[in-house]
C-alpha cells in the first residue's frame, strides 16, 4: 500500500472523485476503489471516472434565481473538482450548464491520476470486510451499486431494500435531423438564443404521438422490479403520458417561449427539444425523454416526430436501477453511520438526486473526514447555504418514514426572516433572490474558513 493510513473511497463517480480531491488537497491520502472496467453496469459505457450516464446537463447555472445555480456557485467557492471540469468542458445550453460528457470525464480522471496522494485501484469491493485497512471508508457507489455490495450494505444497516428506477433519454446524430422542419432556439431566447433544436408538432401530431407512446411495447420487468418506484425527476415519458393527455404538453413538450422560424405563422401545439451532447455538436439528446420502450419501438415512435423522420440514434433510451439508503434514519450529521463512525456515505446513494447534488455530498464528506484526520472540530456548511440545506435534508430534516431522493430546491432552505420589503409583501422572485444572496454570502465565508484551515489556500 502506498500510504498505510489512506481513506478508502468505494466508487469513482462524481461523489467519489470529489471526495478524493478534497481529501488529497487537505494532504490526506486516498484510495479510490473502482470496479470498472473489471465489472461494468447496465448504464455505464466507459471505464473513466465520473462518467455521466444520463443527461449531459448540470441544469440551471443561474445563481440568482435558481437553487441549482446557487449550488453550482457554492461548489466553485469550495474549489470543487467537478465544477472546475464542468466549466472547462462547457457547451452551449441556454441558461443551463451542459458539458461534453467524454471530455468532462476524461478531465476528471486526468486530474485524479495526476494527484500524488490519490491511488486508483481497479477492483470490485463487494463486501466492506474486503478492505485491507481499518481507516475511514466512504461508500460513493452511486445509483448503480453492485447487487453484492448493496446486499452487504443491507446487512450492515439492517435495511430491507435500497432501490428505485432511473431512466435514460436517447441521443441522436445531428446530421440525421431535418433542419428544414426543426429550428434552433432557446426557450425565451436564453443563452445564445439558439442553444436547442426544436421539433414542432400540430395538435393532431401531438395526439397521435401520445397514442403511439401509450400503445408502444415496453420493457418487461422482472418480478422484483414491479414494486420498485421511479424517481419523479426522471419519470419515463410513457408514465407521464398516462397521467393525462395534456401532461407532456405542459412538461417536456411545452411550446411556450418558442417561435418556429421555418413557419412563423403557425404556432406549434407542442415542441420536442434536443440539447447538444458534445462539444463539436454532432450528438444531441432529446430533453426529458427518458423511456422504457423497447429499442425497436423507440426507433419507430421517435421517427414520427417532425424533423426526426430519418433520425439515427447514437444511444437509445433505457432504465437503470438506482440505489439509496434511508439517510435520515442511518446517518448522523457527519455523513457516517450512526452504528459505525468509520463508514461514511456520499453521493446519490445518500438520497440526493442529480449530478451536482451528488458531487456536493462527496465534497462535504471529504471535508468532514479531513477535519477528523487533522483532529479539528468540524465546521459545518451554514444552514442558509445550498450545501447546508442539502446536508440537513438527508441527515435530519427529511421524514425517515417516507424518505425519497431529492434534488436541491429552495424548499429545503430555511425561509427568509423578513416577510416584507418597504411594507410590500415579498413575492416568490424576491424570496428566491434573497435566499440566493444569503446562501452565497454564508458559503463564501465557510469556504474561506475550510480552505484556510484544511488546505492553506
Amino acid at each position: 500500500m502506498k500510504y498505510p493510513h489512506s481513506v478508502n473511497i468505494i466508487g469513482g463517480g462524481l461523489a467519489g472523485s470529489e471526495a478524493a480531491w478534497q481529501l488529497a488537497n487537505a494532504n490526506v491520502p486516498v484510495i479510490i476503489h473502482e470496479m470498472r472496467p473489471l465489472k461494468s453496469t447496465e448504464a455505464h459505457k466507459t471505464k473513466t471516472l465520473s462518467e455521466l450516464v444520463c443527461s449531459n446537463s448540470f441544469r440551471s447555472d443561474d445563481f440568482v434565481n435558481n437553487a441549482v445555480g446557487v449550488l453550482h456557485q457554492e461548489l466553485r467557492l469550495a474549489n470543487s473538482l467537478i465544477m472546475f471540469c464542468a466549466d472547462k468542458c462547457k457547451i452551449p445550453a441556454g441558461g443551463a450548464l451542459a458539458v461534453d460528457r467524454e471530455n468532462f470525464s476524461q478531465m476528471v480522471e486526468e486530474k485524479i491520476n495526476a494527484h500524488e496522494l490519490i491511488q486508483i485501484k481497479r477492483t470490485e469491493i463487494n463486501q466492506l470486510s474486503k478492505l485491507t485497512n481499518d481507516n475511514e471508508t466512504i461508500i460513493a457507489t452511486g445509483p448503480l451499486t453492485s447487487s453484492s455490495l448493496a446486499n452487504d450494505i443491507i446487512k450492515q444497516t439492517g435495511e430491507s431494500s435500497l432501490a428505485f428506477f432511473d431512466a435514460i433519454a436517447p441521443i441522436i446524430y445531428f446530421d440525421s435531423i431535418n433542419m428544414n422542419i426543426a429550428w434552433f432556439q432557446s426557450r425565451y431566447d436564453k443563452g445564445s438564443g439558439k442553444d436547442y433544436i426544436n421539433c414542432p408538432l400540430s395538435k393532431e401530431q401531438y395526439y397521435n404521438f401520445i397514442n403511439d407512446l401509450l400503445n408502444s411495447k415496453k420493457i418487461e420487468f422482472k418480478n422484483w422490479e414491479k414494486t420498485t418506484p421511479y424517481f419523479e425527476g426522471c419519470m419515463p415519458i410513457e408514465i407521464m403520458a398516462k397521467r393525462g393527455l395534456e401532461t407532456l404538453r405542459h412538461g417536456p413538450m411545452k411550446p411556450f417561449g418558442l417561435t418556429n422560424s421555418n413557419d412563423i405563422n403557425n404556432k406549434p401545439y407542442a415542441v420536442i427539444q434536443l440539447r447538444q451532447d458534445n462539444s463539436i455538436g454532432s450528438l444531441w439528446n432529446i430533453v426529458g425523454f427518458q423511456t422504457k420502450m423497447t429499442y425497436e419501438e423507440q426507433k419507430r415512435v421517435f421517427k414520427t416526430i417532425p424533423g426526426l423522420e430519418n433520425a439515427k440514434f447514437a444511444r437509445l433510451g433505457g432504465l437503470h436501477r438506482n440505489t439509496f439508503i434511508n439517510s435520515p434514519k442511518l446517518l448522523n450529521k457527519n455523513l457516517c453511520l450512526k452504528s459505525n463512525p468509520n463508514i461514511y456515505f456520499a453521493g446519490q446513494i445518500t438520497g440526493v438526486e442529480g449530478y451536482v447534488e451528488s458531487a456536493s455530498i462527496g465534497l462535504i464528506a471529504g471535508v468532514f473526514i479531513a477535519f477528523k484526520k487533522k483532529q479539528e472540530s468540524i465546521i459545518y456548511p451554514p444552514n442558509q447555504t445550498a450545501l447546508g440545506s442539502l446536508l440537513n435534508h438527508i441527515t435530519r430534516n427529511a421524514d425517515k418514514e417516507t424518505f425519497q431522493p431529492m434534488n436541491i430546491n429552495f424548499g429545503l432552505f430555511p425561509d427568509v426572516q423578513s416577510k416584507e420589503i418597504n411594507g410590500q409583501k415579498i413575492n416568490k422572485i424576491n424570496r428566491r433572490q434573497m435566499l440566493s444572496s444569503q446562501a452565497l454570502h454564508q458559503s463564501k465565508i465557510w469556504s474561506q474558513k475550510i480552505n484556510k484551515l484544511l488546505k492553506n489556500i
